[in-house]
């Protein structure tokens, strides 16, 4: 029988690529979507199905995790094999400013779903995204031993969901795990986060739209991926006999400064003639560093990330580019004829 997932979040990076992987391997998906007066489906635009058509395999549902029953009724609804809760408030900045609905959404939000599954009755695996930013400041590498010493709103609310996923597995029985994912990025990337940032500026800067990029911490570490590998992470955690927490990172980390180095040099630019440092950024507790230890999610899961950091960033530079309508020759040309002082343009 077909399988059948539910993917909250399913609007999202990660839910996007995941879609798109649990369609490949012949799943019914289900997503939820939060109801707005405006579309907010671009990521997903591309696997819709018109409801009428024969044969459908994606569908859609207007939700919230502030909705317990909702969440319970379409559970009750749908029967899904697998659900993958991968709604939340996930910038770290937002939720300094707004850390009651990030709690409410990453942390409550998941005791709903918890209490829905087992309300629901309907025997499926869940598993819970979780994130690298739970470490805090535990020096590195950080793997599924480290203490979570949480430095955010966000990643309190993430630490609060880890223990009750693990709370209801140990209590009830669910098939609950927790993947603790360190920064996987893309060019679905939202805007704001700090790697899409930096690619977009590049764009912008060479297409004569922006003339400054403005950072925070230049000297932050993270370990750094590609969310369409890291989704198969998720997938392989949930195909387990037993269930278990796995840390899916690389076990490589670069600093903000080699991101902007690497973007800019994509194109031929000298990153510290565009880049400035302002305080505003900075967060009231910085997380220094993280990096991962993934030796369990390489050994246990046979799973290993296909992509390099250099490999990501140039195609997340590219999709830019390509975005404001250049192709990465065009955009070296470009940068050859506006600044000459760059000199010879090189591969980065």
């Amino acid at each position: 029988m077909e399988r059948v997932a539910l993917i909250t979040g399913i609007t999202g990076q990660d839910g996007s690529y995941l879609a798109e992987l649990l369609l490949e391997k012949g799943y019914q998906v289900h997503g939820l979507i939060r109801r707005a007066s405006s579309f907010n489906t671009a990521r997903i635009d591309h696997l819709y199905q018109d409801p009428h058509e024969k044969d459908v395999r994606l569908h859609l549902h207007h939700g919230d995790m502030t909705d317990g029953s909702a969440l319970a009724r379409l559970i009750r609804s749908i029967r899904p094999d697998e659900i993958y809760n991968l709604a939340a408030q996930s910038h770290v900045a937002v939720s300094f400013n707004q850390p009651e609905y990030t709690g409410d959404v990453d942390g409550i939000g998941v005791v709903r779903l918890l209490e829905a599954i087992r309300e629901a009755e309907v025997p499926c695996r869940l598993y819970q995204a979780g994130t690298s930013e739970m470490f805090g400041n535990s020096p590195p590498p950080q793997n599924e031993d480290t203490a979570l010493q949480p430095r955010s709103p966000y990643a309190a609310a993430k630490v609060y969901a880890y223990h009750l996923v693990r709370n209801y597995r140990e209590a009830y029985g669910l098939y609950a795990v927790t993947g603790i994912l360190f920064n996987h990025e893309s060019p679905r990337r939202g805007e704001t986060f700090v790697t899409r940032k930096v690619t977009r500026a590049v764009a912008a800067i060479v297409a004569g739209e922006q003339d400054r990029l403005y950072l925070g911490n230049l000297d932050a570490v993270r370990d750094w991926g590609h969310a369409r590998d890291y989704v198969e992470a998720m997938w392989l955690m949930l195909q387990r006999e037993e269930p278990r927490d796995f840390v899916v990172g690389t076990g490589e980390a670069h600093s903000i400064r080699e991101l902007c180095e690497h973007a800019f040099g994509r194109v031929g630019l000298d990153w510290q003639r565009f880049v400035e440092v302002d305080p505003a950024y900075f967060r009231p507790t910085e997380v220094d560093q993280l990096r991962s230890d993934p030796s369990r999610v390489f050994a246990e899961l046979d799973w290993k990330p296909r992509t390099t950091f250099g490999e990501l960033i140039d195609e997340m530079v590219d999709a830019d580019l390509q975005e404001a309508g250049m192709t990465l020759a065009a955009a070296r040309a470009r940068v050859a004829q506006r600044f000459p002082e760059a000199g010879q343009v090189q591969d980065a």
